[in-house]
């Protein structure tokens, strides 16, 4: 079985069931990584048990964090999962597996002393910088996803409403979020220093620099740049939406909420990203509440 191949056909069958840009780089890499140990190890590249948990097991021993490895199974397990429906394998041999156990991380929000310094390492005239002013702040505002707010277009902003459209979220829902007038000023600003861009005339709301289109990657470096700039360690554009999270439930705003402009259906999910700070927001509410005065 030539799975090279396959994974081409899987692909397009992928791109059929409208999977977005990212999972469908995922599952490839995922799978591309597996057939690569394979070769490197000299291990049949027969999708077995036995060959998966190897390639599994090397990951983790690498040093690989828990959640990539993780995924990577998952990719495969789709793999197979698709091989089965498609007739090329008889059973799928992956049904069952364990998938490696994930460590219980608590991420921290940004303080609003990095918030802040991120904000302030945005600060210029250029579009790149207007741009990034105001990335930074439809993400720590929304809580949006990264991929969400890179695949905006201009018709998917409306400043003077101060309304968002995510045309296509996780699990392919869509949603309006809201944003404040700082966000809509620094967005207002954004567009009109866009006018001057090459590509100026395309729908895509962000254009990158030197003429090219804007990606999630191109997102992804260039708030990097920023956080380094700011000196935030160890940042990833992910930690704005937990940021984005904790200071909403932190001003008073509910989880309902919350769960309906993060996109978010199951609690649970809220409190994966809210708990770091948790304590932090009970006990502001006790002093709020003042209970002990009787």
């Amino acid at each position: 079985m030539d799975l090279a191949a396959l994974l081409d056909s899987w692909t397009v069958a992928l791109n059929a069931e409208r999977k977005s840009d990212q999972t469908i780089k995922a599952y490839r890499h995922g799978v591309r990584g597996y057939l690569q140990w394979c070769g490197d190890n000299d291990a049949p590249a027969d999708l077995s048990r036995a060959s998966v948990n190897g390639y599994i097991s090397h990951l983790l021993q690498a040093g690989r964090a828990a959640a990539t490895a993780r995924a990577r199974q998952l990719a495969l397990r789709r793999f197979t999962a698709w091989l089965t429906d498609e007739g090329e394998l008889d059973a799928d041999p992956l049904i069952g597996i364990a998938a490696p156990k994930l460590d219980k991380q608590v991420v921290q929000p940004l303080t609003a002393e990095q918030i802040r310094g991120l904000l302030k390492a945005c600060d210029g005239k250029t579009m790149l910088d207007r741009r990034d002013t105001a990335l930074v702040r439809l993400m720590l505002e929304t809580g949006a996803r990264a991929g969400e707010v890179a695949a905006l277009d201009i018709d998917d902003v409306d400043v003077r409403s101060g309304t968002a459209v995510v045309r296509r979220g996780k699990g392919g829902k869509g949603r309006i979020v809201p944003f404040g007038p700082q966000t809509g000023l620094a967005l207002d600003r954004y567009l009109r220093a866009r006018r001057t861009h090459r590509l100026a005339d395309t729908p895509a709301l962000w254009l990158g620099d030197r003429g090219r289109a804007f990606t999630y990657d191109g997102l992804y470096r260039a708030l990097q740049r920023r956080a380094d700039a700011a000196g935030i360690s160890g940042f990833h554009p992910h930690l704005l939406r937990h940021t984005a999270a904790h200071r909403w439930l932190a001003a008073g705003g509910s989880e309902q909420g919350l769960m309906a402009v993060a996109g978010w259906e199951r609690p649970d999910m809220l409190m994966r990203y809210t708990k770091a700070q948790a304590s932090a927001r009970a006990a502001d509410e006790a002093r709020r509440l003042n209970l002990g005065d009787l």
